[in-house]
């Protein structure tokens, strides 16, 4: 603790930092992660929605590249390749916002920021799965009516980490 401000060099603070009902949530999530099929369902929905998103995008002509790792994936607009934040920071962020704001208008939210992770978690079904996909191909098609198509072919990332 002698590490920890005001006495150390190490300054930790938090909304729910130390509340009672924050770590019993956070408990309870440990338990669930423990189970042992956690991960594989994550893994298949993760999978699924990625699945969706792809053929969607090479249908509309959209240049792009959908990262994923597990349950977290990222949507890129404008390039091939994403692997360091260099890459990242070439994509095209103005269609970028254009699908955030698509999608939320349709019932999905989504991190606002380019940067940032989608997440699917325990809570999400196939049914959900399937209307965001749903939702993102009505985006796709209002979007092809609105922008050019840059003919440029979409690249489905493999899984790896983030390396930012």
């Amino acid at each position: 603790m002698k590490l920890l401000a005001p006495e150390g060099p190490v300054y930790q603070a938090g909304t729910l930092s130390g509340n009672p009902l924050a770590v019993s949530a956070g408990l309870a999530t440990l338990k669930l992660l423990s189970h042992r099929t956690t991960y594989s369902v994550l893994e298949t929905l993760g999978k699924k929605l990625a699945d969706g998103f792809t053929p969607i995008i090479k249908q509309y002509g959209m240049r792009a590249v959908l990262n994923r790792a597990g349950s977290m994936l990222t949507l890129f607009f404008g390039v091939e390749n994403v692997r360091d934040a260099e890459d990242a920071r070439k994509c095209d962020r103005d269609q970028f916002a254009r699908y955030f704001h698509g999608m939320l208008r349709r019932g999905v939210y989504l991190p606002p920021a380019q940067f940032e992770a989608a997440f699917v978690s325990l809570a999400h079904s196939n049914a959900e799965i399937a209307k965001v996909v749903a939702a993102f191909e009505n985006w796709a098609l209002e979007e092809a009516k609105t922008r050019p198509s840059t003919g440029s072919p979409v690249t489905a990332g493999p899984l790896r980490s983030a390396a930012w």
